[in-house]
C-alpha cells in the first residue's frame, strides 16, 4: 500500500467519520434504510471481527464477508472506504454511469467484495456453498459472513439453505440477520427461533450496540452455524 493510501485509510478509519462518508454518496438512491440499517453490524464486523484486510484481500486464509443485502449498499461502500478497500474518493461518483460503485456491489468491480448481489435470497446459499467449498479444499480456519436482509427471508432458497448448513455442522458458517421489520411473513421475534429449529446457534441483540453486537459476533458455538439477529428501527420509523 502507498503512503498516500495508507494515510488516507488511517483518516477515515473511525466509525464516527461514517456518516460523512455515506454523506458523500448521492444520486437517485432508493434504498436508504436498506443501508444505513446495515451500518452499525457492518463496522463492527470490518472493524473488530473480519479477519481480512485490502492487503489480504486474496489470501486464500482470509475470512469471507458476502453482503446478501446488496440493495441498499451505501453503508457497505462507506465502510470499505473507512478501511480502505476502496478510494475515499469513488464515493462521491456514487451509482453513476461509469462508477464502480454501483445500486448493487460488483464483486468484479468492487475491491473486497466477494460476491455481485442485491437479488433477495442469494446470500446464504452461496455462503453455504463457501464454507462447503473451504472445506473441499482443506481450509478449515478462514470464518463466512452473510449479512442478509430479515425480508429476504421470506425466500424459499434461504430456508433451503438454512435446513441444510445446521444437520451439516457447518460452524466456519455465521449469518447475521439486519431485523428492521420489513418481511411479510415472518412471525415478529421469530427470527432466531427458525434457526434454532435447524439446529443453529442464535442469538438477538440491539443491532445499534455495538459491545452487543461483538459479544455475539464472537460468542462460540462448536459443532453449529451461527445467527445472530440485529435489531434496529422498524424501515417505515
Amino acid at each position: 500500500m502507498t503512503t498516500e493510501a495508507v494515510k488516507r485509510r488511517n483518516e477515515y478509519d473511525g466509525y464516527a467519520d461514517l456518516p460523512g462518508l455515506m454523506g458523500l454518496m448521492s444520486g437517485d438512491e432508493k434504498h436508504g434504510p436498506a443501508a444505513t440499517s446495515t451500518l452499525d453490524a457492518l463496522w463492527v464486523l470490518y472493524d473488530r471481527v473480519l479477519r481480512v484486510t485490502p492487503e489480504r484481500a486474496d489470501d486464500p486464509a482470509r475470512d469471507r464477508f458476502l453482503l446478501s443485502k446488496g440493495h441498499g449498499p451505501m453503508a457497505y461502500y462507506a465502510v470499505l472506504a473507512a478501511k480502505g478497500f476502496v478510494p475515499v474518493d469513488w464515493l462521491p461518483e456514487f451509482g453513476s454511469y461509469d462508477s464502480p460503485l454501483g445500486h448493487h456491489p460488483d464483486r468484479v468491480l468492487v475491491p473486497g467484495a466477494e460476491i455481485g448481489s442485491g437479488s433477495l435470497g442469494h446470500g446464504l446459499p452461496i455462503a453455504v456453498g463457501t464454507a462447503l467449498g473451504l472445506q473441499a479444499q482443506g481450509l478449515y480456519d478462514p470464518r463466512v459472513w452473510v449479512l442478509v436482509g430479515d425480508a429476504e427471508l421470506d425466500e424459499g432458497s434461504n430456508h433451503e439453505a438454512i435446513a441444510y448448513a445446521g444437520p451439516a455442522g457447518l460452524d466456519r458458517l455465521h449469518t447475521v440477520v439486519i431485523d428492521n421489520s420489513s418481511a411479510s411473513y415472518a412471525l415478529p421475534g421469530g427470527i432466531a427461533a427458525r434457526f434454532e429449529a435447524a439446529g443453529w446457534s442464535a442469538e438477538t441483540v440491539d443491532g445499534r450496540d455495538h459491545e452487543a453486537l461483538y459479544a455475539a459476533f464472537t460468542a462460540p458455538h462448536p459443532g453449529r452455524p451461527r445467527v445472530v439477529v440485529a435489531r434496529v428501527e422498524p424501515k417505515d420509523a
